[in-house]
């Protein structure tokens, strides 16, 4: 396993802090509660001292709540119906009070010095508004698989605005639990829409972040993701119609929150079609979603989007994907 020993010896990781920033380190839980012990120890844990952990339980039936009340007030707890991990972004964004914020899913964990290098990174870059990192995989007994699903990040700063404007899909971006962001962009993006019918999604976040704001890719892995066969999308092959409804309601939700974005919008429904198309074209949530979203764009437009829902669909059967 990388060791936090490791990454705390860099000359990055070992430069002096010349400010405290409030962190608040929102975890969202699910029905984990044999992995949400460790996510919050790897959340109090962290070399940086100045924090919150803000623990959103999204409505749990196992054992969860007796997890979270053993921390007591180590952590801020919030009890919720169950209504998707956007919902716990919402929540646990209102309750907060950091001048940065950082998510973590309850399965995963971060390394002990991910604060406190965040931190570093937007004290030294203060015009990034929003900084992602890698990671490292690791097995339900907190072993190292290996491998990555950040394949060749390097460290830099980033500016995908105009990207997003033009409707292209910018580079791969990390999950949530990698996910840091300023309070004052997050102001600008949360609340957030939510569905019952979208239980688990970090795109429109990082999507919007990036799309409104220069960021920051940094080439360290800080956090430990898990591989546990419950997952919702990672490493998954048999849930192409969840990804499917992943895009199309990203793309809908993002063409109703920010109008002028609306290629970008266009760009990830057509995707999504091109996945639903794949999986069966069956989901009857994914067909509303698509026919909701058609009746609100202009013919030109929906020539363009079946034209790109074509293109993907051919090119993901020869790619065999």
């Amino acid at each position: 396993m990388i060791s936090n020993k490791q990454l705390s010896n860099s000359p990055q990781s070992s430069s002096m802090l010349h400010y405290s920033p409030l962190v608040s380190i929102i975890i969202g839980n699910y029905n984990y509660d044999n992995f949400l012990g460790k996510a919050i120890n790897s959340a109090l844990n962290q070399t940086y001292k100045n924090i919150e952990v803000i623990v959103v339980d999204d409505g749990s039936t196992d054992n969860s709540r007796d997890v979270i009340a053993n921390y007591g007030d180590q952590v801020i707890s919030i009890i919720k119906e169950n209504g998707g991990q956007p919902s716990t972004y919402n929540a646990g964004f209102a309750l907060s009070k950091g001048d940065i914020i950082c998510f973590l899913d309850s399965d995963d964990m971060f390394l002990l010095d991910k604060v406190a290098r965040i931190v570093t990174i937007f004290e030294a870059y203060q015009e990034i508004d929003w900084c992602f990192h890698s990671l490292q995989l690791i097995d339900e007994n907190d072993k190292l698989l290996g491998r990555t699903t950040t394949v060749n990040y390097k460290s830099g700063d980033r500016d995908y605005r105009e990207i997003f404007k033009r409707g292209k899909i910018p580079p791969s971006l990390p999950p949530c639990a990698t996910l840091c962001f300023k309070r004052s962009l997050l102001e600008q993006i949360l609340p957030m829409p939510t569905s019952k019918y979208m239980p688990a999604s970090d795109f429109y976040i990082k999507y919007m972040a990036a799309a409104l704001s220069k960021g920051f890719i940094l080439a360290e892995d800080l956090t430990l993701q898990r591989i546990h066969g419950k997952n919702m999308a990672t490493l998954r092959d048999d849930v192409l119609h969840k990804k499917a409804r992943e895009q199309l309601f990203t793309g809908s939700w993002i063409r109703q929150e920010f109008p002028y974005l609306k290629k970008f919008a266009n760009k990830l429904v057509a995707v999504g079609r091109a996945l639903n198309w794949k999986a069966g074209n069956t989901d009857i949530e994914n067909s509303n979603a698509i026919n909701q979203y058609f009746s609100s764009v202009s013919f030109w437009e929906k020539y363009k989007i079946n034209s790109i829902t074509l293109y993907y669909y051919i090119r993901n059967k020869l790619q065999g994907r």
